[in-house]
């Protein structure tokens, strides 16, 4: 995790690189009292129907849809999101929140196991109590979204700790929860340290710890929740393989592999980090990459415009994907386009094409969190395919062919938690979300994303 930041959370507008706004830190009274509402408001809150908590989280729904645009305003200057990206998440929050509160009395209902006992048996889905959600600020809305809709509704209670750099988007989340009629103490954000955090997961009400974020940050919450005997689940890195065997339209096999690596300026945990293009096609493909490339412009996150890109999450994020731009290119790598680094204080990076990565580069096993397309040549598809596994991670991958049946035998080997065939990533509310290897554990969304901090009780009754 990084280091703490002295001054607490803070806006930092990207674009300028300009303080916007600063909070201080919660108070460790102030995070024992969150820890005592989250309690009482789970005594409540989980003794109450699901029915009625589903309605009161689909008014949440409806709360983010109806402020989708002053979300996106929020996002644009706290982390850069262009305006039009930052309205698509927030209603893609909505849809989740929404589908959980449609859906969720159905995931939980009783099942019925057949047994031989003399008696009849269910699985009983329950609560279990306050959680502690660790979130990022590249989705400042989604990642939130998908962690409390399910929770929620399944009758948990929630803290919230979100990224240092997103207090504004932390607050209009609460605010919104607030306003739907979640009881005080079941939704809480906190300002919390790094500290906190620790004896936030070490207190005993807390039931299990959900993160997105670094892989290093994973370790770290992954063994304070161990020691704790706590639930957790991990959402973290990725370097997704996007595997191109051959195509009767290059040039829109690379606009959509461009539009996919360049969404939220290339900071997306399953963008597609390493296109793996078989040897016939590769240099048309890079060539189209190249002019996409060198076409597009900063702009105002506020106002995108067309073929334009906004600044990156912070000047330090900027400056650490130049860095291992810059290794790969010392040692040997071709830069076709893009990979400049603003001057000044802003976060802007120009959209790059990177090809000619080697092992001993950092861009080989490290994940590139920035707009920068890795673009590696195959010559067949078992090399594609032991390309496409060589990494660390294992959070999703695509394969795409023109026969179906060849992108099938690829995709079907992939090492990750979700592999699609012919598209990019296959998304929406019903749809389970997560990964393998150094990607983390656990689900979210679909219905699986309700069955991760849940009591699944034996429920045992004699004849």
């Amino acid at each position: 995790m990084a280091t703490t930041t002295k001054q607490g959370y803070r806006v930092t507008n990207p674009a300028t690189g300009e303080v916007v706004e600063e909070f201080p830190f919660s108070t460790d009274a102030e995070v024992q009292d969150a820890l005592t509402k989250a309690q009482t408001a789970y005594e409540d809150w989980g003794s109450r129907t699901i029915e009625e908590r589903a309605a009161v989280v689909q008014r949440a729904a409806e709360l983010f849809e109806e402020r989708k645009e002053e979300l996106a305003r929020i996002a644009a200057t706290e982390m850069g999101k262009p305006f039009h990206e930052g309205v698509e998440e927030a209603e893609f929050s909505s849809a989740i929140v929404g589908y959980y509160a449609e859906h969720g009395p159905a995931f939980v209902a009783d099942q019925e196991v057949p047994t031989l006992a003399d008696g009849k048996a269910v699985i009983q889905r329950l609560p279990i109590g306050p959680l502690l959600g660790i979130m990022p600020w590249n989705f400042p809305y989604y990642q939130v979204a998908r962690f409390a809709g399910p929770n929620l509704v399944l009758g948990n209670t929630v803290l919230l700790k979100h990224a240092e750099s997103c207090p504004r988007s932390a607050l209009a989340i609460e605010q919104i929860f607030r306003d739907a009629g979640v009881p005080e103490g079941a939704y809480v954000n906190v300002f919390a340290t790094h500290d906190q955090i620790s004896t936030i997961i070490e207190d005993p009400r807390i039931q299990g710890v959900s993160l997105t974020g670094s892989e290093r940050a994973g370790a770290i919450i992954g063994a304070q929740a161990g020691k704790a005997l706590k639930k957790a689940v991990l959402e973290l890195g990725g370097s997704d393989p996007y595997v191109i065997l051959d195509s009767d339209d290059i040039k829109e096999a690379a606009a959509t592999a461009w539009g996919t690596r360049i969404y939220n300026t290339g900071q997306a945990c399953n963008s597609n980090k390493r296109m793996i293009v078989m040897e016939d096609i590769f240099d048309d493909f890079v060539s189209e990459l190249t002019e996409l490339a060198k076409a597009v412009k900063p702009a105002d996150p506020l106002e995108p415009g067309e073929n334009s890109y906004g600044p990156m999450s912070s000047r330090r994020a900027a400056e650490d994907l130049d860095a291992q731009v810059q290794d790969a290119v010392a040692k040997g790598a071709t830069l076709h386009a893009g990979g400049v680094l603003a001057e000044g204080d802003s976060a802007y990076y120009s959209p790059a094409v990177l090809t000619g990565v080697t092992p001993d580069m950092r861009a080989f096993q490290e994940e590139l969190f920035g707009p920068v397309a890795v673009v590696y040549k195959v010559t067949s598809d078992d090399e594609a395919l032991e390309l496409a596994n060589n990494t660390p991670f294992g959070l999703g991958g695509a394969v795409f062919a023109k026969d179906e049946d060849r992108a099938r035998q690829i995709a079907d080997k992939l090492q990750v938690g979700m592999a699609n065939v012919n598209t990019p990533a296959g998304e929406g509310a019903e749809l389970p979300f997560g990964g393998v290897k150094r990607s983390g554990f656990g689900r979210e969304l679909g219905p699986l994303g309700m069955d991760e901090f849940v009591n699944k009780r034996l429920y045992f009754v004699a004849n």
